[in-house]
Parts: structure tokens; C-alpha cells; sequence
């Protein structure tokens, strides 16, 4: 016998229930509206038009306004963790999903959150964050301001992965400058980064792959400084980390390696690592997902203007793998820019990739991708 279809609440239905008097209805609205929305662009759109996201705020900042110490109820704490949820949900890679939460007022109420004496509700709120700074909307911090330095350090030696894991995505989207890179040295920020990356979660280490290669973006003389005897073995970490069990791991991993050799070309010499670096990315390009989407710009970044890994990329056959990919057609447009960008860079310099390619006939021209015909158009004309 089949069993009964259970039909979902319309999004109109729940933002009434948001409303209501009766906490236990107003937390299962909060928790269906977070249920509906995850990895749901279209529901997301739905509940924005309909001014969800400053309803769920408002609980959030009505239960912060309950929250005493004599008052620290269940009902006040479900609230918290289920509408800071709800709000992660919605910036959770959706751009216009985070400026409705920033518009909302509800970012420094999450902040206030972090507080909290529940483990419950800072987990949820520090969740909720992460999901906002995985944006570029989310709000930068000025780390040559103390008082934002000691907030960082605070978020980097908290116990809790979901804190220490904010932390490092803070330094991501707010780090800028060489002064704030050599600033968070200084401030000892890469020891505690490099502990986590030896000792910490899957999440915490990809988080603190990430910042790592902002803070060392176009920064040789903190790399430089990395590298002394004060963080101890410095590179052994990332590269074990490239060869990691995990795909997105291996990609941070080697984006984070390569930031570090262009920024200073004397680290990592040694060409067994070279070689390995364009294996782990040719073999990430198998990946179905957003890592096989990114991988061909770190390999382009990695070899671009560099003779020697272009050598060595042509010995891996590398060429032949782009076009192998290409010729599969229904490439995602961003795996199909990639590409492009990786063949142009092994053919700018060596005639001996210009002429391997040249055998392949690849035809670039199809589909709709437009701006990947362009930039197949204008690599025509490196030759």
C-alpha cells in the first residue's frame, strides 16, 4: 500500500506561523522553513520575496532580548539555534541570501551570540556565520585595529571547531593588505593556522588552508618568515594535506602551494614536488563537482609563464587531458573556462605544446558558452 504524501507547508503559511503566540508553533515554522530552503535556490527566492529573512532576524533579536541570567529557558535557546539555522541556510552560497541577512540587522546579533552560554546555540551561530563569510558581501574586520585582533585570536583558540573554523574564514574574506598579512604574523595567527592544519577537523583544515594562502598572497617576506624555526617543519603539512583522502582538501592544499611558490619562487624547487602538483590537479579534474570546476585555474596559475612546469605538464599529458574533457562536451561553463585558460597557458611558450596540441583538432567554438569562446578565440592568436 502506498504511503500518504505529506504535503509541505506553503512558504505564505509558515511566515504566518512565524508570528505566532505559541512558541512550539513558532519553532517548527523556524525549523520547516530551514528544511525547505537548503540547497533550494528557487525556495530561497520564494521566502525572500516574502520577507522571511527579516521575520526569522526579528526572532533572533526578540529571544537575544529574553536571553538574562535568570532566564535561559529551553523555549529561548530553541529559538536562537533554530532561527540562527534558518539564517545560515539562507546565505549558504547564495549571494542575495547573505545581503538580506546583512539588511536584516542580524549579523551583529550573531556576533553577540557567540557568548552565549550554550553550546547549542553558539555551534548553530557560528555555523550560520561561516555560511556568510563564504560570501564576498560578508563584512571585513580591520586587523590592524587591536580590539579586531584580539576578536580573532579569541575565535582561533576556542575549542569549538565551528568557532576556530570562523575564525580562519574571517582572515579569508577580510585580510587585504601586506601590512594586515605581516600584522597577523606578527600576532602569531600562522602558528595557530599551521596547529590546525596538523591537529584539526576536515573542516578546520580546509578552512585554514584557505587563509594561509590569503595571508600569503604576493607576501614573500611573510612567507619567508613562515618558513623560519619558529612555526617548525612549515611545508610538510600542506603538502601531506595535498595528498589527502578528501578531493577539496587536496585542491586547498595545492592552491595554498602554489600561491607560495609564485610569491616566492625559490621555496619548493624540488621538481618531485613540481610533478606532483600537476598530477593531484589533472586527476581533480575528474572530480563531478565545484573542485573539478576550479581545479584547471589552479593548474593555470600554477604553470603560467613558467617554461619548466609547462615541460613537465606536457610529459604528464596533460594536454590530452583538457581535450579528453572537452571532447565530453556539457561542461559546466566554468570547467570549460578553465580549460581553456590552463591550454592557453601551456601553449604560450613552448612550440612543442603549440604542436601537440595543433595534432589533437580540438574545436572550441560550441555550446553557449560565450566567454569561454572568447577567450578560445583570443588563444588562437598566441600561436
Amino acid at each position: 500500500m502506498p504511503s500518504a504524501t505529506v504535503n509541505k507547508p506553503r512558504p505564505s503559511e509558515l511566515l504566518s506561523r512565524l508570528t505566532s503566540a505559541e512558541p512550539e508553533v513558532k519553532v517548527r515554522a523556524l525549523r520547516e522553513v530551514k528544511n525547505q530552503i537548503i540547497g533550494n535556490r528557487t525556495k530561497k527566492l520564494s521566502f525572500l520575496k516574502l520577507g522571511a529573512v527579516p521575520a526569522v532576524a526579528g526572532i533572533l533579536a526578540d529571544s537575544i532580548d529574553d536571553v538574562t541570567e535568570n532566564n535561559n529557558c529551553n523555549n529561548t535557546n530553541n529559538f536562537l539555534v533554530q532561527s540562527a539555522a534558518a539564517l545560515g541556510s539562507f546565505a549558504c552560497g547564495f549571494d542575495a541570501g547573505v545581503q538580506a541577512v546583512l539588511d536584516a540587522g542580524a549579523f551583529p546579533n550573531l556576533l553577540r551570540l557567540l557568548a552565549n552560554p550554550n553550546e547549542k546555540v553558539v555551534d548553530a551561530v557560528a555555523r550560520a556565520l561561516r555560511m556568510i563569510y563564504q560570501s564576498k558581501l560578508a563584512p571585513k574586520y580591520d586587523f590592524l585595529q587591536q580590539k579586531n585582533m584580539e576578536f580573532l585570536i579569541s575565535l582561533l583558540n576556542s575549542e569549538k571547531e565551528t568557532v576556530s573554523g570562523l575564525g580562519a574564514s574571517i582572515i579569508t574574506r577580510s585580510c587585504e593588505t601586506n601590512l594586515e598579512q605581516k600584522a597577523l604574523f606578527d600576532a602569531g595567527i600562522l602558528r595557530k593556522l599551521n596547529s590546525l592544519l596538523e591537529g584539526g577537523s576536515l573542516s578546520q583544515r580546509d578552512a585554514s588552508l584557505e587563509s594561509l594562502a590569503t595571508v600569503f598572497r604576493n607576501n614573500p617576506e611573510v612567507i619567508s618568515k613562515f618558513a623560519g624555526p619558529e612555526i617548525g617543519r612549515p611545508w610538510c603539512s600542506i603538502i601531506d594535506l595535498a595528498k589527502d583522502r578528501y578531493p577539496r582538501t587536496r585542491l586547498l592544499a595545492c592552491m595554498c602551494l602554489i600561491v607560495i611558490r609564485n610569491a616566492s619562487p625559490h621555496f619548493l624547487q624540488d621538481i618531485g614536488i613540481k610533478t606532483k602538483l600537476i598530477h593531484i590537479l589533472l586527476e581533480l579534474l575528474d572530480d563531478p563537482g565545484q573542485v573539478g570546476d576550479e581545479a584547471p585555474f589552479a593548474f593555470s596559475s600554477l604553470i603560467a609563464q613558467k617554461e619548466d612546469l609547462q615541460k613537465l605538464a606536457l610529459e604528464a599529458n596533460a594536454i590530452d587531458k583538457f581535450h579528453h574533457h572537452i571532447k565530453k562536451g556539457s561542461l559546466h561553463p566554468r570547467r570549460y573556462e578553465g580549460i581553456l585558460l590552463a591550454l592557453a597557458d601551456m601553449c604560450s611558450k613552448l612550440e612543442s605544446c603549440r604542436t601537440e596540441f595543433l595534432s589533437l583538432q580540438v574545436c572550441f567554438f560550441s555550446g553557449t558558452n560565450y566567454l569561454a569562446q572568447l577567450i578560445a578565440f583570443s588563444f588562437m592568436f598566441t600561436f
